[in-house]
């Protein structure tokens, strides 16, 4: 879009772009200009703009393998065949040392650094209270952030999007990578689901239900009225043909990154695209799933080690392709719950209850692994077979909607449970 003005007997051409770049000077002259301009100058997302990315787990993580409390001896003698081995010095298939007593997988060593970095925070014992066993309850009651509670209609980050309301917001606002938009985004708040940027077929929620809208940016903003916005519409639309229109194979990440060629690594790169696309994007959730592992799950190789190798490969890619955007991005891990301490007959491990967290970014207060340890003795695990839970995860959550996206009022996005900053784990910086 470009605005026209005289200056003397030439006219001269201003973009929308234009006016944003000009800052200050841009910004002195808004209230004299018209009122249609200074909408369609509003509408350009804001930089530093704070961002949020959730990534889950479908299946149930194994915690104990993914962090490992290698400081625990009774951890190595539940587990005799799918412990990771204590941390040797030269050797690539032990934990890696982090602070002691706990250690990352050998296949998330990618991930060390960011720790050591202060980038990255870890959250053990944490999870939901609700002690069901089951996929789909677990997935619905951590996805709608009300526990134990089956009537609830939409997920908790709909409802903070809803909590934090953006004039003339960006229909790229919340985005899922994905076919189907998921339960955590599902609500009264717009969000959309991106199956895959090159294809662009978008799935946008109407109401309760999904459709599809082909190549449908534009048809997004067929009803809008105001002339002017329309063509901010359509400014945002050409952000987005142009990483559609892009060739994947000559998409360089930036700094060297290296997402790999797994499903979530792909996601992730797309993540970053839409990211730098600048097109207003606040909320982005992805998935993954195969972490069921109750037959041959591993130790430092198997089943679990494949995954892990790819999250640790996405997520300090992801980090490394960013660079200086990460000061505005949280990225945040969750599952619907952990394994069983101890491991069953098929060298694997059974649904259980407490997990683990990761929490990367830059308002992240990292180098520790909070939350109180419960112990892995008998005595100590929930139940006489699971790691108990001392952080309940919308707590985690609490904080970083809290003091990272700015919503002032938890209370709607996590009815029921008490919201009290003063129990936040405190891993997030003011």
């Amino acid at each position: 879009m470009s605005f026209e003005c005289c200056e003397g007997r030439r006219p001269v051409k201003f973009s929308r772009r234009y006016f944003m770049k000009q800052g200050s000077i841009a910004m002195v002259g808004l209230s004299t200009m018209p009122a249609f301009l200074q909408r369609a100058i509003a509408a350009t997302p804001a930089s530093g703009k704070k961002q949020l990315v959730v990534l889950f787990q479908r299946g149930a993580a194994d915690g104990l393998n993914i962090v490992v409390p290698f400081g625990e001896q009774n951890y190595y003698r539940m587990r005799p065949t799918i412990a990771i081995p204590e941390p040797r010095r030269g050797s690539a298939d032990c934990a890696v040392d982090i602070d002691g007593f706990f250690g990352l997988h050998p296949s998330l060593a990618s991930l060390a650094p960011l720790f050591q970095k202060n980038e990255l925070a870890i959250v053990h014992a944490a999870g939901s209270p609700d002690p069901t066993r089951s996929h789909f309850d677990a997935q619905d009651f951590m996805e709608s952030g009300t526990p134990g509670r089956k009537a609830t209609e939409d997920g908790w980050l709909n409802r903070a999007l809803e909590n934090v309301p953006e004039e003339n917001a960006s229909p790229f606002r919340a985005v899922a990578m994905g076919a189907n938009l998921p339960r955590m985004l599902r609500g009264a708040a717009p969000a959309i689901a991106l199956p895959d940027v090159r294809q662009f077929k978008v799935m946008a929620q109407n109401s309760s239900m999904n459709h599809v809208a082909e190549g449908g940016f534009e048809a997004m903003y067929a009803q809008t009225v105001d002339h002017a916005l329309r063509g901010t519409g359509t400014e945002t639309f050409e952000a987005i043909d142009l990483l559609r229109k892009a060739d994947p194979g000559k998409y360089k990440p930036e700094n060297g990154a290296d997402y790999g060629k797994s499903r979530l690594g792909q996601s992730l790169q797309q993540i970053g695209q839409l990211l730098k696309a600048d097109i207003g994007t606040e909320v982005l959730f992805v998935d993954c799933g195969g972490w069921d592992n109750h037959v041959n799950e591993g130790g430092a190789q198997g089943q679990l080690s494949n995954l892990l190798r790819d999250l640790g490969q996405g997520m300090s890619a992801f980090r490394q392709d960013l660079g200086d955007r990460m000061q505005n991005i949280v990225f945040v891990t969750m599952s619907e719950f952990g394994r069983t301490a101890k491991e069953n007959g098929n060298r694997g491990t059974d649904h259980g209850h407490a997990n683990c967290m990761f929490v990367m970014g830059g308002d992240v207060k990292g180098g520790k692994v909070y939350g109180r340890w419960p112990g892995l003795n008998e005595g100590q695990l929930n139940e006489g077979r699971d790691l108990a839970l001392t952080t309940d995860f919308r707590s985690v959550l609490g904080e970083i909607l809290a003091k990272h996206t700015g919503v002032r009022d938890l209370t709607p996005v996590f009815p029921g449970f008490d919201n009290d900053p003063r129990k936040f784990p405190s891993l997030i910086r003011s």
